[in-house]
């Protein structure tokens, strides 16, 4: 983490005042992301939670206006999320939408200083993604049982993520006409509406050809090719949390030792991809990373392979 982070910064004033101009500035930012930026629905909501939350912060230390701030109240901010004991990953993201906030600020002429440039990267704090052996993925796979309501559905939504690496929200995003099972490739749409094509893989084909035949017919009467492919049990669209909580569930009847979300099998995806030869650009483009450097994070993960690589070819072992 940064050293920032590892300092406790004073905060002061006991009084609040109001956030109100924060909040018109907030207002302008959100519409300046919307009309400007062309961000998805997702990612700015993400900033406007963020930066509420940095604007409570901001009411706490009686920063009534931009004029007043200064780095230590940004700072001062990071500290407060690090005493939450919130993620790196999720302060990084916290800093990430300040970061953004104040460089707007700037360019708009409210601050005189672009506060943004003063403050650490959080590339910086990046920790290694958690994977999973695969020995222990394949125990997940295999925890939704033949007999079992969903199983159909739940089995081909595991085989899907692993298969392809692919964002909780583009699979909660995914259509029936997204599909094209015969070449066995799946259309997604990724961060900023980008559109990308991922190859399915056998296991995963077939998984989504047993659910198409059977189950989804049960839980919807929806043949509509703009229709989600995935659906709950009163036919509508599966979402993030409903998917969620289907992994965490599976990996617990897994017997893993930690709950399991998502994003971790899209870790798994992409280690187990780089761990059997596949181009680090190649992944890059499957993972839907615009920066090949997001992705290379992959490549420092396997400890023990790394070491075994290392005992066989050093002259000194």
């Amino acid at each position: 983490m940064s050293e920032a982070l590892a300092v406790g910064y004073p905060i002061a004033p006991k009084t609040p005042v109001s956030p109100s101009a924060w909040t018109g500035h907030l207002t302008r930012f959100i519409n300046y992301l919307v009309t400007e930026c062309g961000l998805a629905a997702n990612t700015i909501e993400a900033y406007q939670r963020d930066l509420r939350a940095f604007i409570a912060e901001l009411d706490v230390q009686c920063v009534a206006r931009p004029e007043d701030l200064r780095l230590q109240a940004v700072r001062a901010f990071l500290v407060r999320l690090g005493e939450r004991k919130l993620a790196l990953s999720s302060i990084a993201r916290h800093l990430v939408s300040v970061k953004m906030f104040l460089r707007y600020l700037h360019m708009t002429g409210t601050l005189r200083e672009d506060l943004s440039a003063l403050l650490e990267t959080p590339r910086k704090w990046q920790t290694l993604p958690d994977t999973l052996h695969r020995s222990q993925v394949e125990a997940l796979l295999a925890a939704p049982q033949p007999g079992e309501p969903f199983f159909a559905r739940d089995r081909a939504i595991l085989e899907v993520l692993y298969a392809t690496g692919m964002r909780v929200s583009e699979l909660a995003g995914l259509k029936i006409r997204d599909l094209n099972l015969g070449v066995g490739y799946v259309r997604v749409f990724g961060k900023g509406g980008r559109e990308r094509i991922v190859p399915l893989g056998g296991h995963a084909i077939e998984s989504v050809r047993q659910y198409l035949r059977g189950l989804r017919s049960v839980l919807t009467e929806s043949t509509d090719a703009d229709g989600a492919l995935f659906v709950t049990r009163t036919g509508k669209p599966m979402d993030r949390t409903n998917i969620w909580r289907l992994v965490n569930r599976c990996s617990l009847a897994a017997g893993l030792p930690a709950p399991v979300g998502p994003h971790t099998l899209r870790h798994c995806f992409a280690t187990h991809m780089l761990e059997g030869g596949a181009d680090l650009r190649v992944v890059q483009e499957l993972l839907g990373h615009a920066d090949v450097a997001t992705t290379q994070i992959y490549t420092h993960v396997d400890k023990n392979r790394l070491k075994s690589i290392h005992q066989k070819f050093h002259p000194r072992q």
